[in-house]
């Protein structure tokens, strides 16, 4: 027993030993040095020493996490938000090729997301909201088939929506709210199997929902859908209630019209309707006010029959970060 012990203490030695003293692969180590030159001094200062990943007595770099890969240890996520970051989107970062997570928001990066981009395989949360980014999303962008997490919004990106955005079969929460995005929104979207947030609300969007939903089966997983503040017409479609797993449905200011249809009613667990500020008619079928879950529904701004009765009060409705990412 002794012995079993003393081999286990040795094992656990080594391997620690072996952590501490591995070098940082050279790639990362350039890559990094790269982006630390183009930052400005509230990175910097905090950026000590010529090792990313830390070296002898220095801890890593702040922001910076870094794993075991064989011999040597790699660059896995890259955290440097709200320092106010000015400049163009550093490209070098995508030299970073095992990073998982990219977090840069909150800072005043400019320009356009780089093609290359496409290179980080192994990205699983990519979040560049609240900066100054432009021009068009790179269809590369589709080529991070493990992508869960992505965080657009608040930034100047401006042309269509990239249907290339339907090639990521992980993606569950996808933010790209206010924004200048123009066109339709690309109905490939529901064939996302996981996609459970989707907020495209603020922008310059047309269309119908039900060229969003056209395709059979279109969005099983989702229970947000903000499409708000955009110029989408047409009305609801009876359809839009095969979209079983749906809690809230944000459609305020619109240019839509025609009647609600009583299958919405039958969402099992719908839980918050924004139907305000648009040109609908008629009347709020009874089963709206029978549902169970139903806490909110807002219908102020429209052309519905005297006596139509909204259900709560209205509020701005936000829905904490630490909920999609935990």
């Amino acid at each position: 027993m002794a012995s079993r012990w003393l081999f286990t203490v040795i094992c656990v030695f080594f391997v620690v030993f072996s952590v501490a003293h591995c070098k940082t692969l050279k790639r990362d180590v350039k890559a990094l040095n790269e982006i630390k030159a183009s930052l400005g001094w509230r990175v910097v200062y905090a950026w000590v020493g010529d090792d990313p990943c830390g070296d002898g007595d220095l801890p890593p770099w702040s922001g910076v996490t870094c794993s075991m890969q064989g011999d040597y240890r790699v660059v896995t996520e890259l955290e440097v938000y709200a320092v106010s970051i000015v400049g163009p989107f550093p490209t070098a970062v995508t030299n970073l090729l095992d990073l998982t997570r990219l977090d840069l928001h909150n800072n005043k990066l400019t320009g356009p997301i780089p093609p290359q981009i496409g290179r980080l395989k192994w990205l699983r949360i990519l979040n560049l909201r609240w900066n100054k980014l432009q021009d068009v999303i790179p269809p590369e962008i589709g080529e991070l088939k493990r992508l869960t997490h992505l965080y657009l919004s608040f930034n100047n990106f401006k042309g269509e929506i990239p249907k290339e955005l339907a090639n990521l079969p992980e993606l569950r929460y996808l933010y790209l709210h206010e924004n200048r995005f123009t066109g339709r929104i690309p109905p490939e979207l529901g064939t996302l199997q996981n996609l459970r947030h989707l907020d495209v609300g603020n922008n310059h969007l047309v269309g119908t929902i039900r060229e969003l939903i056209r395709f059979e089966g279109s969005f099983p997983a989702l229970r947000n859908l903000y499409l708000n503040n955009n110029f989408l017409t047409g009305g609801v479609p009876a359809q839009l209630a095969n979209l079983t797993n749906l809690e809230i449905l944000y459609l305020s200011y619109n240019k839509m019209s025609g009647v609600i249809p009583s299958a919405l009613a039958h969402i099992p667990r719908v839980t918050y309707l924004f139907l305000d500020h648009n040109q609908f008619t008629g009347r709020i079928p009874d089963a709206f006010y029978k549902r169970p879950f139903l806490k909110e529904m807002y219908i102020e701004g429209n052309g519905f029959r005297a006596g139509v009765k909204p259900v709560g009060v209205h509020k701005v409705l936000e829905v904490s970060d630490t909920e999609f990412l935990f």
